[in-house]
């Protein structure tokens, strides 16, 4: 009969966690994750782009 002791635990745990990692990485740089890590990188230029819209109405109600 074979025991484990905590050791091989620890071994067997470590090994699924680097699983679970590497699995994470392949999900993220997946082909068809493609379009949604485009949006998620050009977010910060959405953000000036609706700053800049935001402005020009404020100036427009300050006229009228």
């Amino acid at each position: 009969m074979i025991l484990m002791d905590i050791n091989d635990l620890r071994g067997i745990h470590t090994v699924l966690v680097l699983l679970v990692f590497l699995g994470i990485v392949w999900w993220a740089y997946s082909a068809h994750r493609k379009k949604a890590n485009d949006e998620a990188a050009h977010l910060p230029f959405d953000d000036d782009e609706i700053d800049r819209r935001t402005l020009e109405k404020e100036k427009t109600e300050k006229k009228q």
